[in-house]
């Protein structure tokens, strides 16, 4: 184990380094045969709904079993799945070890053909929760009418990336050129999230909580498969495709499903600039802004900024998703 012991990642009645007994971890066959890892942990007693958990780039859902619990005990049937070329779901670059995708209609055609699936058995309401890059994803299929959730939540949502202090264009057109130079699938940087951080300064970028930070150490040693490295050029152009394609006037505004979106506005990963935008331009949506007292991570922040957080979605799913909807 790490040098936090065992006791350290138990919170009230969830141990964050066991998967729950109940929950059954399997794989969904996507229409075009690739195998993507899903979990599903039922409800033990009546239903409040369901909700599908979609995580962030190189991300798995291990991290984020406090809040799933949280969301479990509120009688949250509850469904999280990994992206393709992520975690246990195959690797997009001959290294294994580079996060790339070669367009995000990849990924959003995974979640409208699963969303499919899903939905058409699970009990309703149902609802979305996407962090960062999952929010991307989940906007596009969302603005597209691949998907129909009777509410969505996104946390820290990668609407934009940073550095803020240049236009989307010219970082793409930045990321096009380094494509062409370097190649679709060469790493963008070494490590960690952002090129000019080590990966000891990786913790300071998501979470001021270090017992929370370390259950990902602890499950990547666990589980060695889940971990994946730096993203490739190839994912920095695409983003910034995907933005430009979801983003654009007269697009967002054809949204009309509830939306909560959590934000910091000390976020040193994802734009705040564009996701306040986002929100103003979305017909139903509400904006709930942390400051320096949160960083990306937002549900897996210190407990009085988790707390609060989950607080948020759990009266926002009250009102847009009640019970028997």
């Amino acid at each position: 184990m790490s040098h936090l012991d065992a006791q350290s990642a138990v919170g009230v009645g969830i141990d964050r380094r066991a998967i729950p007994d109940s929950a059954r971890e399997t794989f969904w066959r996507a229409p075009d045969g690739q195998e993507i890892r899903r979990i599903d942990w039922p409800c033990e007693a009546q239903s409040r709904g369901s909700l599908l958990f979609l995580p962030g780039r190189g991300d798995f859902y291990e991290k984020w079993l406090d809040a799933i619990s949280h969301w479990h005990d509120k009688g949250w049937c509850i469904t999280a799945l990994d992206w393709r070329g992520q975690a246990f779901s195959g690797r997009m670059t001959p290294d294994g070890f580079t996060g790339h995708i070669r367009d995000y209609h990849i990924w959003e055609g995974d979640l409208e053909a699963f969303w499919r699936d899903w939905s058409a058995s699970a009990a309703g309401p149902q609802v979305l929760v996407a962090h960062s890059m999952g929010g991307l994803i989940a906007l596009g299929a969302l603005a597209h009418g691949l998907v129909r959730p009777d509410a969505v939540v996104f946390s820290a949502p990668m609407f934009g990336l940073r550095p803020e202090w240049l236009p989307r264009w010219a970082l793409h057109l930045f990321a096009r050129i380094m494509v062409a130079m370097r190649g679709a699938t060469t790493p963008a940087w070494k490590g960690a999230e952002r090129p000019d951080k080590v990966p000891g300064d990786r913790f300071h970028l998501l979470t001021h909580d270090e017992e929370r930070y370390a259950d990902e150490a602890w499950w990547r040693v666990e589980r060695p498969e889940l971990a994946l490295g730096p993203p490739s050029w190839g994912w920095i152009e695409r983003s910034y495709a995907s933005m430009n394609e979801v983003l654009p006037r007269a697009v967002l505004e054809k949204v009309r499903t509830p939306v909560l979106i959590l934000a910091t506005s000390a976020d040193r990963l994802v734009s705040w600039r564009a996701t306040r935008k986002v929100a103003d331009r979305l017909a139903n949506a509400r904006l709930v802004v942390f400051g320096k007292e949160a960083r990306h991570e937002i549900l897996r922040e210190g407990d009085a900024v988790r707390e609060a957080a989950l607080a948020d979605i759990d009266a926002f799913l009250d009102g847009a998703a009640p019970a028997g909807k």
